[in-house]
């Protein structure tokens, strides 16, 4: 059986696109998608992706106005709420620590749910 070998790209709908890119590639690091074909696009690291269809009323996204969410994995959850509360970002982490990591939740400029997950157990050791 073939299989896709991980995310290719996120699409969504923003007030305004150019902002909203300057916002994620200055507090997250993740590059804005390139004007040209001659430039690379962001390279995410290897690792554990999720990919869950959720129940329409789930709190996952924050209320009815959003129906996705960004989960973002990081090396070290404490360090990238540090830097993101230093920009003035509202950053709340949740206080248990779970089988497989730890996580914070944020909004994006715009209200979109993002959450970082720093992964630890069987997402932290890889696949096998």
């Amino acid at each position: 059986m073939q299989r896709v070998s991980g995310v290719g790209g996120i699409f969504f709908k923003a007030r305004d696109p150019a902002a909203l890119a300057q916002w994620y590639s200055a507090r997250l690091g993740v590059d804005p998608a390139p004007e040209s074909y001659e430039v690379s696009s962001w390279w995410q690291e290897a690792g554990p992706t999720v990919l869950a269809p959720l129940a329409r009323d789930s709190e996952h996204f924050g209320g009815e106005a959003h129906s996705w969410a960004l989960n973002f994995r990081v090396a070290d959850l404490d360090a990238m709420v540090e830097q993101l509360r230093r920009d003035g970002v509202a950053v709340d982490v949740d206080p248990q620590t779970h089988p497989n990591g730890r996580f914070a939740t944020l909004q994006d400029p715009e209200g979109n749910p993002v959450q970082l997950w720093q992964p630890a157990g069987a997402d932290q050791r890889g696949p096998g």
